[in-house]
């Protein structure tokens, strides 16, 4: 048994997911201890079990850290746990799947007609809203006073530049970054992933099935 002067550090990320219906604490929260046979003990405390019921093989469960150090209070009464991370925190079980490798390319192929299709239409739709043709034509005729033919300098530069700053904005090529900074796009899918668990543990605590304390057991299975 640990004495009680030792003490456990445990941190949980928002968001983890498991393959393993059965979960321990160590397959979800980082744990630390001075004493490594308490630290591997602890990892291997049974959390919940998942039952996947649904067609998608995926759960999802909502934790409480009070759950997790009540875990640890009944292997080891005196210790002392610290917590490091989330107070509320989900646990996703999803079943492997094993894809063949032609089905990746068709899903990445259709994800970029579509995005490009998207892009394309709203680049014309904003286009045909302001008119650029005609003011371009305008633009030509005033300063070099003869008419547009509808492909001058100024559809050539549009063209570069409209191109040269999508670049610029989303901050990538390929897999080169212009600088270390994330791109928009990183930004705006970290904000709707914080936006998505958010709303997930307050939906899972409102219909009261958190895993709490007091509710359930380590050996005790989760359906959705």
């Amino acid at each position: 048994m640990a004495s009680g002067k030792e003490t456990v550090y445990i941190k949980a990320e928002r968001n983890t997911e498991v393959t393993n219906p059965e979960v321990t604490l160590g397959d979800v929260i980082k744990i630390e201890c001075v004493n490594p046979s308490v630290t591997a003990r602890i990892q291997a405390i049974k959390l919940v079990s998942f039952h996947h019921t649904d067609k998608k093989n995926q759960n999802r469960v909502a934790v409480s850290v009070l759950k997790v150090i009540e875990l640890i209070h009944k292997q080891y009464p005196n210790i002392e746990v610290q917590n490091m991370g989330e107070l509320d925190f989900i646990v996703t079980y999803e079943a492997q799947q094993t894809a063949g490798g032609w089905v990746h390319v068709v899903k990445a192929a259709l994800v970029v007609l579509i995005s490009f299709a998207g892009a394309a239409f709203s680049i014309m739709a904003f286009n045909n809203d302001v008119d650029v043709t005609k003011m371009f034509s305008q633009i030509y005729e005033l300063v070099t006073g003869t008419k547009s033919d509808g492909f001058t300098m100024l559809e050539l530069t549009y063209s570069i530049g409209l191109i040269i700053g999508i670049l610029v904005f989303f901050n990538h090529f390929g897999k080169k970054r212009f600088s270390v900074d994330p791109t928009p796009i990183e930004v705006e899918m970290r904000l709707y992933e914080n936006d998505l668990q958010t709303t997930l543990i307050e939906n899972i605590s409102r219909k009261e099935k958190e895993l709490d304390v007091g509710k359930g057991s380590s050996s005790g299975s989760y359906r959705t």
